[in-house]
């Protein structure tokens, strides 16, 4: 084998050694970026679950003993679990407090997560706020008032995927 044969054939172990060497670093690399996104992601939706003032109030005044919250009798009448017609989505609201902060869950027939719920009372019109953040559901919110005349809550629920409103009505369940 000639002098230069053997120069290129070292030169070329050399590199292939060099890019052995390279592949493990940017395995590395790569698997240290994807658990920082992967801890970012997990930060962020931790802090925006529910991290807003009234929430904060909410649980401090839920934390107190069950016999010292008392729930406005406008928002008393909003308890119970309430039916959508038009798709048999659930809504239980489990109990309210006098700040108008709601125990709620929302079924589709499975669990959605509530991210928000509040009720509030308007001059005569006493009102429900809740806000969904689950897969499918990345924002998606119902704007609802309270009929008394029909005993159902009534309003607009706003697809978030879609970006879309739709006029809504939830009936009691016996």
């Amino acid at each position: 084998m000639s002098k230069r044969r053997k120069q290129n054939r070292d030169e070329n172990r050399g590199k292939l050694s060099a890019r052995k060497n390279r592949l493990p670093r940017n395995t590395l690399f790569l698997l240290a970026v994807g658990v920082i996104i992967g801890l970012g992601l997990g930060w962020w939706k931790v802090a925006s679950l529910d991290s807003s003032p009234q929430a904060a109030a909410r649980n401090e005044v839920n934390a107190g003993s069950p016999a010292a919250v008392t729930t406005s009798p406008e928002f008393q009448k909003l308890k119970g679990q309430w039916r959508r017609p038009d798709g048999g989505y659930i809504l239980a609201i489990k109990s309210i407090d006098d700040n108008g902060g709601i125990d709620a869950g929302y079924f589709n027939p499975d669990p959605i997560h509530v991210a928000r719920a509040e009720a509030s009372q308007e001059r005569e019109a006493t009102k429900v706020f809740i806000e969904l953040r689950d897969v499918n559901y990345p924002g998606s919110t119902y704007t609802l008032t309270y009929d008394p005349a029909s005993d159902q809550l009534k309003g607009i629920y706003y697809q978030a995927v879609e970006k879309q409103r739709f006029p809504v009505a939830f009936v009691r369940l016996k």
